[in-house]
């Protein structure tokens, strides 16, 4: 059956993607901040803080609304990134409500767990949303998280699809993640194993379309089976692994932060030393979706074309 559907972020690496792909068998309105390629289907350049995005909806009659749109690196700017991904995804959930959409599919994050070291070593999506308030993408999508709460207990007719990836790798992926392969050795935190789960992005694409056309709801982890170490990785890219003692990347964070070497500060060492590892049990028992590549299948495939185009 045909739905309207409204892609946030269609502009974007997994959101263009997506709508071409549910564009082939549904109605797709796509909204993006930036302007998008031509495409069949009405697109509109617009941010999601935009109250317009209400009248867009209803003249489009809109049934179901992909939640793509966030920053996805750390700008410099946290009131603006708090601004775009917190309150923008507050206008996008109240225009849902004005126009009585039945779906809300959101693109969340690990991050929400947040990097803690008495993380469990494999998390479910009951695990409590901590965030970290010194990594602002952590932080702001814990506070999403909880906005997105809110709206179910107080609007259970807007069905809502939380989706929560791990690192999302596929082959043409350049972003925060990859630049810590791209050196000549990798750098890892002495005493820590750091690992990694990756989803390969076809299979995030895929879960969001089956979430669509079934009408899902819930919160779901996005995680390949398994999980690589840093040393692991180390081992397949053929590149030697530092470790260093957390209390000197500390230091070194903290002078490069003070003479604007990096953005980075000496409390951000916990993003390589705690890592959410994200179980997909769920994913596969009660989403119903299995994988088609895990953690370590998704990296050899991203691995093998970086190197083609000399990334890596």
């Amino acid at each position: 059956m045909s739905r309207r559907i409204l892609i946030t972020g269609a502009a974007g690496y997994i959101g263009s993607q997506l709508a071409r792909q549910l564009h082939q068998n549904h109605y797709v309105v796509g909204v993006d901040i930036r302007k998008g390629e031509s495409a069949d289907f009405p697109f509109y350049q617009m941010d999601i803080r935009d109250p317009k995005i209400e009248h867009l909806m209803k003249e489009h009659g809109i049934q179901q609304v992909v939640h793509l749109a966030a920053v996805l690196e750390d700008t410099g700017d946290r009131e603006r990134d708090f601004d775009i991904d917190v309150n923008g995804t507050h206008n996008v959930l109240n225009a849902c409500v004005a126009n009585g959409v039945e779906q809300l599919v959101v693109t969340s994050s690990g991050a929400a767990y947040g990097y803690y070291a008495d993380n469990p070593a494999w998390l479910d999506e009951q695990d409590a949303l901590r965030g970290n308030p010194e990594f602002p993408y952590s932080d702001h999508k814990r506070q999403v998280e909880e906005l997105l709460a809110d709206y179910r207990e107080k609007f259970p007719d807007l069905r809502q699809l939380v989706l929560r990836p791990c690192t999302v790798l596929g082959s043409g992926t350049r972003n925060l993640i990859t630049r810590l392969f791209e050196g000549k050795y990798l750098l890892a935190v002495a005493g820590s194993s750091s690992p990694f789960v990756f989803v390969w992005d076809q299979d995030v694409i895929g879960i969001i379309e089956q979430g669509v056309c079934r009408d899902s709801a819930g919160c779901f982890n996005l995680a390949g089976d398994g999980a690589l170490s840093i040393d692991e990785l180390g081992v397949l890219l053929r590149k030697p692994v530092v470790h260093v003692p957390a209390w000197l990347i500390r230091g070194g964070l903290w002078v490069g932060s003070r003479l604007n070497f990096t953005g980075y500060m000496p409390a951000q060492v916990n993003f390589l030393r705690y890592r959410p590892v994200l179980s997909n049990r769920r994913l596969k028992e009660e989403f119903g979706y299995i994988p088609r590549k895990n953690s370590e299948q998704v990296f050899r495939f991203f691995m093998a074309a970086a190197r083609q185009r000399g990334q890596l």
